[in-house]
């Protein structure tokens, strides 16, 4: 199915920009309804967003909630049946601001006056005008199904200081099928949900007195964490990384030489001033300078590199209390950080490898829909980074060949990379259709040279290396949370906080039970026993909340034969001596991880 825009484009909705200038439009649509229904509302921004739209209002002293929705749907399918057109209209910075406050829509021009001057454009659909670059839709009836879904409050501008202004959400579709398809996917989203399934599982929970954002993890969920930790850190042994540990806290000093804290330093948590010597520290936002102070800490021959630095260190965000979300946002979480520094002849190997090894993490996960994301330097706007344009194009230049050689399917974006040097970002669809970014890569010429890292080369001369900075899982809570959501929570066995659950059919073989969990124990099977006075049914269904993938039940004949009663997610495997048992799990996972 294709979309013809305003711009004179045509394009297959698959088409992710087709969807983006798809659903802008339609938030212009909704705002037009908006306008119709309650006058004198005032309009924030409506971007798109990564599914559907949303714009910010002011309605004033009035209120609106979720039952007022479907009056707001019902006027935009009015409006979309008109066939009205996107009229674009060029018009002077001082006509634009004059067209708003005589609307007295101070929002708009506020935005108006960010801008430059020169010329603007602005939108018309019916009655309703707007501030915008556009493109939109050449047909405004394209827009067949529409659904408004929720409602949220949010501060203008993201400065909780300002006004809050009333957030509408929405998402629209050229067909009604394709809406059915979206609502269908979002009922088995929230029984995906990680918050539910963590709750569920008893892996991690939140303490307002610890603090919003400040994951506690679980016994159960703590040992994921530490499973996938292992996992990643035999890998990286294979590959010759090298660990390395550093502390929560660093000097400003730190983050000032490598850029960070002139970059990010609102988005952290402020320095702590020790009490009588004067010094400043910061709770560390990144591991980066760290690990190039552990670079720097001997001297370096040409000899020593490549040197792979790993470590799973924990950084700190100061992310907006309206902004976090379960594990996926969050103000403290682990990095499974590793910095390489290289010779320039050795990068495109090291690059690629690293791609191998990110590929390894989702093959075993089985995450095989993904697109590669390199997110390059806005040629328009470097002022936004730091370095010569001279590396910048190496560094380009290096990611854009290994993804190439590696046949990746691959999307450049323009203005999406780090302020110190393009990366490459893994885009992955979960198993109901979801884009997640996980697993980046970046080159980086910059941090060395600020952190003034040098090596000895084979002709005595003395040379920079270069950087790579990776994260296959990206951070342990968000990786959690998406390897959650993907499975619904039957994860696999080799990740599975318990592996086999031990059932007594009743109290009396409750030692047979000990005797089988134990076994399993001896041969690194994670097992425990359920020997609770309930009946059996109801000890199954409370394990199955739990998510364990084997369950081992003994009775009588078991007990009296030295076997177990075999179920794995809910089918029945038979029976088994406990030989061929703990075989059984050893193969089951020793194939996972192949």
């Amino acid at each position: 199915m294709t979309i013809a825009f305003t711009d004179g484009t045509i394009r297959p909705w698959e088409d992710d920009e087709a969807k983006r200038i798809f659903w802008h439009s339609s938030a212009h649509l909704m705002a037009e309804a908006l306008e119709a229904l309650y006058p004198g509302v005032k309009f924030g921004v409506g971007p798109a967003v990564e599914t559907g739209f949303y714009y910010d209002v002011d309605l004033g002293d009035r209120q609106i909630s979720e039952s007022d929705l479907k009056a707001i749907e019902d006027k935009m399918l009015e409006l979309a049946k008109t066939k009205e057109t996107f009229e674009r209209k060029e018009v002077s910075k001082a006509d634009a601001m004059k067209y708003f406050k005589e609307k007295g829509d101070q929002y708009k021009c506020e935005l108006i006056d960010a801008l430059e001057d020169g010329t603007i454009t602005f939108y018309t659909n019916g009655a309703f005008t707007d501030l915008c670059r556009g493109p939109h839709v050449k047909h405004v009836d394209d827009i067949k199904a529409i659904k408004l879904t929720a409602i949220a409050g949010a501060y203008w501008k993201g400065d909780q200081n300002r006004e809050q202004l009333t957030r509408i959400y929405g998402v629209t579709f050229p067909k009604k099928s394709m809406l059915d398809e979206y609502l269908q996917m979002l009922e088995e989203a929230k029984k995906r949900d990680h918050r539910k399934l963590g709750k569920e599982m008893g892996l991690f929970t939140f303490s307002p007195k610890v603090g919003l954002g400040l994951p506690l993890w679980l016994p159960r969920g703590a040992q994921m964490r530490y499973t996938l930790e292992q996992f990643l850190r035999r890998k990286q042994q294979e590959l010759g990384y090298l660990p390395v540990v550093t502390p929560h806290i660093g000097g400003k000093e730190l983050y000032v030489t490598s850029g960070h804290y002139a970059k990010y330093g609102k988005d952290s948590f402020q320095p702590i001033h020790t009490p009588q010597e004067g010094e400043e520290y910061m709770l560390k936002p990144m591991n980066c300078p760290h690990h190039c102070e552990i670079y720097r800490s001997e001297p370096r021959s040409y000899r020593d590199l490549p040197l792979r630095f790993a470590e799973f260190g924990t950084v700190y965000r100061y992310e907006q209390s309206g902004e976090l979300h379960g594990l996926t946002r969050v103000r403290g979480f682990t990095q499974d950080d590793a910095h390489l520094f290289c010779r320039a002849d050795q990068l495109q190997e090291e690059f690629e490898k690293v791609i191998d090894l990110i590929l390894y993490v989702f093959k075993t996960l089985h995450m095989t829909e993904y697109m590669a994301q390199i997110s390059l330097r806005d040629p328009n706007n470097k002022t936004k980074y730091i370095g010569s344009d001279e590396n910048w194009e190496k560094a380009e230049n290096a990611i854009i060949e290994s993804a190439k050689k590696k046949g990746l399917k691959t999307v450049v974006e323009l203005g999406e990379a780090a302020f110190y040097g393009p990366k490459l970002d893994f885009m992955v669809k979960d198993a109901i259709g979801r884009s997640w970014q996980l697993g980046t890569i970046q080159v980086d010429y910059n941090l060395p040279e600020r952190f003034g890292l040098e090596y000895t080369d084979a002709d005595g001369s003395k040379q920079r290396p270069v950087m790579i900075h990776r994260a296959p899982f990206g951070s342990i809570e968000r990786f959690t949370a998406v390897v959650l959501e993907h499975t619904a929570g039957h994860l696999p066995l080799w990740l599975a906080p318990d592996q086999v659950k031990v059932l007594p059919i009743s109290e009396k073989f409750a030692d047979y039970a000990e005797k089988v969990c134990n076994s399993l124990k001896n041969c690194d099977i994670r097992a425990s026993i359920d020997a609770r006075n309930e009946t059996l049914g109801k000890r199954i269904r409370e394990i199955a909340l739990l998510r364990v993938p084997v369950l081992a039940i003994v009775g009588e004949k078991e007990a009296s034969e030295g076997t177990v009663s075999v179920r794995r997610e809910g089918a029945d495997q038979g029976s088994m001596s406990l030989e061929q048992f703990v075989n059984y799990i050893n193969a089951a996972i020793a194939e996972e991880l192949s």
